[in-house]
């Protein structure tokens, strides 16, 4: 045999072996995958016990919509590091399964981790829970301190249990903001600043050194309306004395000595709950009623976040032949496309225009969230509403806890705009801001100089002065923005120009006030709007679905996160795809969230439908 021939042999022997053992890891790799495929698919199919409570867990703020990214939240929910919010939706969608799921034999509301809501968020939770309540199953309402929020949502509970070393605050409602006129005065920034509205506050804190009193009086309206509503809401859901909130709150130094210091005691003593105990006596009262688990450590149960996934997939697609869209836009109005959690000017129309396109829609429901921003963001996505309308396809707008000044203009020419008692609307005005920093330059010896060959090319700069025809120039832009805002507002209601204008400049209502002065259609929630728009789509009753639009994950982005979660349900460290965020990474995001008003603005022509309504 020659040489070349025995070369040749083993070459194939070793390229056979080599191919042999590419193949064996490439079998060993697809069943690794499909191992983590597997393990993912399983862990979405949890066991719902056969009779048991339904726990539901609120994790910070209720709200309409998600914040972030679809792909990045749901990546940091797999971290267990994602911004900790609660969608409304969730919550009553759970409810309402449960209520008649003979499974589910209580609810027990864990308030402990929820701060807060909008209180008509809150109200249509509570609404939610009087509802199953209907069922005859009991719902038990527990916490180690309740804040103003939760215990609103703890009220309607047939049982509220504290820890014996918890506390309720309850503290009204109020705003209060920082103001920065003589900080800017000491940093000689010239914060030119242009207005229409006598009550547009949203420019007040770089102005004044506090509020006006134009600002006061329209606050303290609708605060006092909304602590009215909250107190009478709670009285009556605990039958307890009408007043005896207020008598707490006013006399509280006298009232918490009473029960030396102890204030679980004072809240037990004024009926606001029926039991102090600790973790391991709560356990036992929810197994007296929802019963063990196999193993008897703890009461049966599963998690809302176990439990929606199943009975969506069991209750099937809502979408029919004809459907009413809807769609969210919650946050500040911003130009351009927004992740969820902020409205963009042109993603937020994009929403409006697929369900335009969509020929299985018949009328769209525009639940609004909102207190505005960009005034040009703003029309856009009002001309998307007003093209629907255009296509023969009603548009019912649906207000949320806020829907003010921008959020106000997206509305204004809904076929019909629906309110609760709770929200806040109106602030019909407009601002806009330009700060320049030339007297500080000048501090530190820096000047600007130049040439141009019109008076308008040097203008607008931050390093100079603005000339007067350019603050002329400014206020004309904003008084014609108004002008459109309060036209608009006319034409669509069918209201005088002057009316509008009366109750207008930038002043906040709630949503019955918003109903005397004609700026809404009716008291309701979603429900009503989804009703409302399917009757002027002259749908019949049982007859449609509900189709929601909003932005979602790309197939391969939940093939992505399909694959980490199987893998860390078998054991591997997904960490390393992503990371914690550090304790100055979460502070850096808290003093974001104080000053995004200002560093997200990007109108392009600086001006802005904003109403700063932070109410606590």
């Amino acid at each position: 045999m020659s040489i070349k021939s025995s070369l040749s042999r083993l070459f194939r022997f070793l390229w056979s072996g080599v191919d042999g053992l590419r193949k064996i890891l490439h079998l060993l790799v697809l069943l690794f995958f499909f191992t983590i495929i597997i393990s993912a698919l399983s862990s979405s199919s949890v066991v719902i016990p056969q009779s048991g409570a339904l726990v539901i867990q609120p994790a910070g703020i209720i709200v309409e919509q998600l914040a972030g990214d679809p792909f990045e939240r749901a990546l940091q929910e797999l971290m267990g590091d994602a911004p900790p919010q609660t969608l409304m939706k969730d919550i009553v969608d759970g409810l309402e399964f449960a209520k008649d799921d003979e499974r589910i034999s209580a609810v027990v509301l864990d308030l402990s981790a929820m701060p807060g809501g909008g209180l008509s968020k809150l109200k249509r939770i509570s609404s939610a829970i009087e509802d199953f309540k209907q069922s005859g199953k009991p719902v038990i309402a527990t916490a180690d301190y309740y804040g103003q929020g939760s215990y609103y949502l703890a009220a309607h509970a047939d049982t509220v249990y504290m820890h014996p070393d918890g506390a309720l605050v309850l503290s009204g409602f109020g705003s209060y903001r920082n103001f920065y006129k003589t900080a800017i005065d000491k940093l000689k920034i010239d914060w030119n600043i242009f207005r229409v509205g006598t009550y547009k506050s949203a420019v007040e804190p770089f102005m004044r050194d506090d509020m006006s009193v134009e600002s006061e009086a329209a606050l303290l309206a609708v605060l006092d309306q909304l602590w009215v509503r909250y107190m009478s809401d709670v009285e009556a859901a605990r039958s307890l004395d009408s007043g005896v909130i207020q008598d707490v709150l006013e006399n509280l130094i006298a009232h918490v000595e009473a029960m030396n210091g102890d204030l679980a005691q004072l809240a037990l003593e004024q009926g606001f709950v029926d039991g102090l105990v600790t973790r391991a006596e709560l356990q036992q009262l929810i197994i007296d009623v929802a019963g063990k688990t196999e193993d008897g450590d703890s009461y049966a149960g599963t998690a809302l976040g176990d439990y929606l996934p199943q009975m969506r997939m069991l209750q099937g697609d809502t979408v029919e032949e004809k459907n009413v869209a809807v769609i969210v836009a919650a946050g500040e109005i911003l130009n351009g496309s927004q992740a969820p959690g902020l409205i963009g000017g042109d993603s937020t129309a994009n929403l409006l225009k697929q369900a335009r396109n969509d020929d299985a829609v018949s009328a769209v429901v525009f639940r609004v969230d909102s207190p505005g921003g960009s005034a040009f963001a703003s029309e856009l996505i009002l001309n998307e509403v007003q093209a629907l309308q255009e296509a023969g396809k009603p548009v019912v707008v649906s207000m949320s806890s806020l829907a003010a000044s921008g959020g106000y203009w997206v509305s204004m020419a809904a076929d019909s705009i629906f309110a609760t008692p709770y929200t806040i609307t109106g602030s019909i005005g407009i601002f806009g801001m330009f700060p320049t920093i030339e007297r500080s330059l000048d501090t530190i010896g820096v000047s600007t100089d130049g040439i141009g060959t019109t008076p308008w090319a040097g203008e607008l700069r931050l390093d100079r002065e603005m000339s007067a025809d350019s603050k002329t120039l400014f206020q004309m832009f904003i008084n014609e923005g108004y002008d459109d805002f309060i036209s608009g507002v006319a034409m669509h209601r069918g209201m005088e120009k002057e009316v509008v204008d009366s109750i207008g400049q930038g002043r906040i209502w709630t949503g019955s006030d918003a109903l005397k002065n004609g700026l809404i259609d009716g008291i309701g929630d979603i429900d009503e709007a989804i009703v409302e728009a399917a009757q002027l789509a002259d749908l019949e009753s049982d007859s449609y679905g509900i189709k929601y639009f909003a932005q979602e994950l790309g197939p391969g982005e939940q093939l992505a996160l399909d694959l980490m979660s199987g893998a860390g349900k078998l054991g591997l460290d997904v960490g390393v795809f992503s990371r914690k965020r550090s304790s100055l990474e979460r502070l850096a995001d808290v003093v974001e969230a104080k000053l995004s008003p200002l560093v997200r603005f990007n109108d392009p022509k600086g001006i802005y439908a904003h109403c700063m309504c932070d109410f606590q």
